[in-house]
């Protein structure tokens, strides 16, 4: 039986996950630059979370040898600056989920090429069926690119927002790669040292703050425009007689943080209190639902082939964590319990 704890993780995974994705759609609405910034809000609120509670201000030594966290920390800035910076190159938001949801087929090409791995023909069809996907919306989106180019990086040329476009693509296929070799290296360094997961989300988002020094000119510049942007007054205070009012981006930024922070803390709690099984199934339908939210609520295009696409990424990921055999497995075991619970009844002779 699923405990209350558990069950509060995976309302706190959908909620956190799902407003997440909103604001951040929200934020990229106003500011289709700000990728940088969101990015480091996002590492420096998470870094002073576990400096508080994980460190508790560096009294707490790390389990693991700082100098194992420094390719983790490259390989983790990097591939979060590539997903957020893809919004600067004419990425919509639907196709920026369903392309990170290849990273199967990106861990899977990894643990081929670095660890000698070989998978049975269900990962592989599954893995087939997420590429597809991918590769069907990719090419659907290629053919209605719109002129969001990021001002900065406009080319006046008849091929510029393609080419802007396919940048992003770059972008987000070697974040992609570099997540899943994050992933295989995080497999190295749990062998050797256990697993670690809150040290490893504060050194992670800690360790790499300094880099974002190289940016400071990009984050300045975005958040001045944060504060800039439109402000909205409280209609409480304002019938009060109170003319008190914030930036409207600010206070996404504000949400987005927040939400993500809930997000992360919520799959970790049920990685610890559920099987794998689950934990796949709760995170691949709220990417699911997040994506139909996505599409309905702020009407980007999706075409019928983008249904196809986004089916066949889904099915595909249900079909290489072999859900329905694994439910079937766990119903039959239940009723064999149940039956074994049974007490046998006494026929009076």
């Amino acid at each position: 039986m699923t405990s209350w704890k558990a069950l509060l993780a995976m309302l706190f995974v959908f909620v956190g996950c799902c407003s997440n994705v909103v604001f951040l759609e929200l934020i990229i609405q106003i500011d289709p630059g700000a990728g940088n910034l969101i990015t480091f809000l996002q590492f420096l609120f998470i870094a002073l979370n576990g400096l508080i509670f994980t460190s508790k201000f560096f009294t707490v030594s790390p389990k693991i040898a700082l100098k194992d966290y420094v390719l983790l920390v490259v390989l983790f800035f990097g591939a979060n600056v590539c997903n957020n910076y893809a919004f600067n190159f004419n990425i919509a938001m639907p196709l920026h989920m369903i392309f990170r949801s290849g990273s199967l087929m990106a861990n899977m090409i990894m643990g081929i090429i670095l660890l000698k791995k070989r998978y049975n023909l269900r990962q592989y069809s599954s893995v087939l069926m997420i590429t597809a996907g991918i590769m069907l919306c990719t090419l659907v989106s290629s053919g209605d690119v719109k002129d969001k180019t990021h001002p900065l990086l406009k080319v006046e040329t008849s091929f510029s927002d393609l080419f802007w476009w396919s940048v992003g693509i770059a972008l987000l296929s070697i974040a992609l790669l570099v997540t899943a070799y994050m992933g295989i290296y995080q497999e190295v360094i749990y062998k050797r040292y256990g697993k670690h997961p809150n040290e490893a989300l504060f050194y992670t988002h800690m360790l790499p703050l300094p880099g974002f020094l190289l940016m400071a000119g990009n984050i300045v510049q975005h958040w001045n425009i944060a504060i800039a942007s439109e402000r909205v007054a409280v209609p409480v205070l304002h019938k009060l007689g109170i003319n008190w009012s914030f930036s409207l981006m600010l206070f996404y930024l504000l949400c987005n943080v927040i939400t993500q922070y809930i997000c992360i803390g919520a799959v970790y709690v049920l990685t610890t209190e559920c099987a794998s099984l689950i934990v796949t199934m709760v995170v691949t339908l709220r990417k699911f639902v997040s994506l139909i939210f996505s599409i309905l609520y702020f009407r980007n295009p999706f075409t019928l082939s983008h249904w196809i696409g986004t089916a066949l990424v889904f099915f595909g990921t249900i079909l290489f964590a072999n859900v329905i055999t694994q439910l079937k497995e766990a119903y039959q075991a239940r009723i064999q319990r149940n039956q074994e619970n049974i007490p046998l009844l006494k026929v009076a002779n």
